[in-house]
């Protein structure tokens, strides 16, 4: 016996017994017996010819414009059937999509992941959430023979599978740079030219680069085009932003960008971001930037991957827990 067969015979016992019947129970029986039409694909229009038949043989008496009343059912949900049959189709097509993108974001992760430098000098905290399941934004670590601590961020302008592949082309090129050649106007000129000759030209990119010496305690910085960062002045108790100019990766593969330099004290904090941060949304719109330094002052007294963990959570919640854009938060704490 085959599956319509046997779905045939289970139909014809259910129907004959909530004839009989009428209760509970049998309605029970039609539940289950739906559930199994879905599973084995059987068309609305199946199954009303399968409920007409059944009736012809359980009532052969039926008036006949009662039996013809079913054909003409039979013609509107053949309409309906095409298009149910079309929207399991896409369905189909819509896990199979997902399950793909899963797949790519576990990849892009491990791609994508970089270990944060344990040294003496620094506390340094990290969190990159995106907002979808591929992150347009990324962070990058490196530390160099000299223990000088270089720190990447960058954001591409947008969301999705094209600024995923994006980030992972940036990581790639990051790892091919000269090992002598992490100064941070270097570093940026070198993966403009990338990006310039790699990325289409509506995709943009921006970024921002660092580099810490532990025993200067200097740090100097350059910027694409990045959302600015904070600067926390211990001895004064005082935040600025840590402005740096230079255009977007990619737009001028002769562009020369300038470099920063500031000295670190002891308790001072380098706080770097990605737009996802400073343009959460709440009711009330855009949150200031002012409103951002309050949650780091409310986190202060706790390490640095405490502090972007529970800054991370407080935005969080503000926005209702609905992250709108890729959000990257980076703070560097300085112990000496």
């Amino acid at each position: 016996m085959d599956i319509r067969e046997n779905m045939e015979k289970k139909y014809h016992e259910a129907l004959s017994t909530y004839l009989k019947d009428q209760n509970e129970q049998a309605l029970y029986q039609g539940q289950k017996i739906s559930r199994l039409h879905i599973k084995y694909n059987i068309s609305p229009e199946e199954i009303i010819s399968m409920h007409k038949n059944n009736l012809m043989e359980l009532y052969p008496e039926l008036p006949g414009k009662v039996l013809d009343s079913f054909d003409f059912l039979l013609e509107v949900m053949m309409g309906y059937g095409i298009a149910y049959r079309e929207h399991q189709s896409l369905r189909h097509q819509q896990q199979e999509l997902k399950t793909e993108i899963e797949i790519a974001a576990n990849v892009q992760h491990t791609l994508l992941e970089t270990e944060i430098p344990d040294i003496k000098a620094l506390e340094i905290g990290a969190i990159s959430v995106p907002a979808r399941q591929m992150n347009g934004d990324y962070y990058h670590f490196v530390q160099d023979e000299n223990e000088r601590i270089g720190v990447g961020i960058a954001d591409v302008i947008g969301k999705g599978i094209p600024a995923a592949l994006c980030m992972s082309m940036i990581k790639y090129a990051m790892d091919s740079l000269p090992e002598h050649r992490h100064e941070p106007n270097s570093v940026l000129e070198s993966l403009n030219r990338v990006v310039e000759h790699n990325v289409d030209p509506s995709m943009f990119i921006t970024m921002f680069y660092g580099l810490y010496d532990p025993h200067d305690r200097q740090f100097s910085y350059a910027s694409a085009g990045h959302e600015p960062g904070f600067y926390y002045d211990a001895a004064t108790g005082t935040f600025s932003d840590l402005d740096a100019k230079g255009l977007l990766l990619g737009v001028d593969k002769k562009t020369r960008y300038r470099q920063y330099e500031k000295t670190v004290n002891r308790g001072d904090m380098i706080i770097l971001l990605s737009d996802g941060v400073t343009e959460c949304r709440t009711n009330d719109g855009f949150i200031e930037r002012e409103t951002l330094i309050g949650l780091i002052r409310k986190n202060m007294h706790l390490q640095a991957q405490e502090m972007v963990n529970n800054i991370y959570k407080q935005l969080e919640k503000m926005q209702n827990f609905q992250l709108r854009d890729d959000f990257t938060l980076i703070i560097l704490k300085s112990n000496v």
